[in-house]
Parts: structure tokens; sequence; C-alpha cells
């Protein structure tokens, strides 16, 4: 049977709306794992190359950004570890004020308070990507990737304790929110004889 006039009208409409609506899901994508996946180790403190504390920033990229977006916001936080006794995850990425007009962060962020790109940044390590370092003495952690779409830039700078700036951050993008993607993954150290506790 045939659909015809108004029936068909509708359905068209509905199928239509929905297509468009998930053709602008603000979403997240990180090069080199999916969602779900463990990091891989060049990411984390255990690579070769890596400073202490450090690691190489993976890429990110992001779509659909809503109308109006005017800065964006990157956390990367360990679920399964809070430093000085507290309830506050380790801070292992935050990045604040990135243009409006970018759509992700490369590879390989350097190390400042002011990247090339005119964002700050901070970590529990210091003012760099501070990559996965849970032994494998200890349970899987799980790390969590944010992206928060803005309608303002933050007036926030960093200070020296990472927790702090961290919460400066969010309390700043208050009321501000246009969207948010989350990236969830899990990392540990597959030498068992790892006894580093820096994460």
């Amino acid at each position: 049977m045939k659909l015809t006039g108004v029936i068909g009208s509708v359905l068209f409409s509905v199928v239509l709306g929905i297509t468009q609506a998930q053709a602008q899901n603000f979403v997240l994508t990180v090069d080199g794992f999916a969602d779900g996946e463990d990091i891989p180790v060049r990411f984390s403190q255990a690579a070769a190359d890596a400073a202490p504390g450090g690691g190489t920033s993976p890429e990110l990229s992001w779509e659909n950004a809503p109308q109006g977006t005017r800065s964006f916001v990157v956390n990367m936080a360990d679920l399964d570890f809070a430093p000085n006794q507290g309830a506050r995850p380790q801070v292992h990425w935050v990045v604040w004020n990135i243009p409006g007009d970018a759509t992700g962060l490369s590879e390989g962020q350097p190390e400042g308070a002011t990247l090339p790109n005119g964002a700050h940044q901070i970590s529990a390590t210091g003012q760099v990507y501070r990559g996965p370092g849970a032994p494998a003495s200890r349970p899987r952690h799980h790390y969590l990737f944010e992206v928060y779409a803005l309608d303002t830039t933050l007036d926030v700078m960093p200070n020296s304790d990472e927790l702090s700036t961290r919460d400066a951050v969010m309390a700043a993008m208050e009321g501000h929110v246009l969207g948010k993607s989350v990236y969830a993954v899990s990392y540990t150290h597959l030498r068992a004889h790892e006894t580093r506790h820096d994460l």
C-alpha cells in the first residue's frame, strides 16, 4: 500500500527530523583507540619516550559543535584515583579556551601554560598532558575524556594547584555549556613488576 497525502508527509518529516538530529550530535573521537577500549601504551607514562608524569597526548577531534560555540574545554580524569585522600579525581589534563572554530587537538601537544592555539592547560604533573599511570599491581583504572562546547570564553588562569584550577574552570563553565561529549577508556601497565604510583 502506498502512503500518500498527509500521512506520507508526516512520516517523511519525522524521519527527516530524526536524521538531521542524529547528524547534528556533538561527538568526540580520540584517534588510536575506540570508546570503551584500553589506552595504548604510547599515550601513557610507560611509553619509552615519556617524561616522568608525562606522555604523548592523543589526537582529539570533534564534530557538529552547537551553534554559538565560542570556546571548548577538554577534561581528562582518572575515575579510580583521588589524590590527597579527597573525593575529586586525579587531574590528567584540563585544556580550556580552545577557540570556538577548532575541531580538535592534534597529537603531542607541547608543554606550557599556553598552547599554540591560545588555550590554557594544566594537570597533576604541571602545565602538560599527564598520561595514564595505573600500575599492574592495582586494578585497571578508568579514564574519562570530556569535551564541552561553551557560549563564552573563561576568565580563568592556571595556578599552582591543579585541583583548584580545574574547580575554577568547571565553576566558570556553569550556565554556559551548549553541548558535551564523553569518551570512556581504561588502562593498566602490562608489566607485573611496575610499582610506580604516579597515576
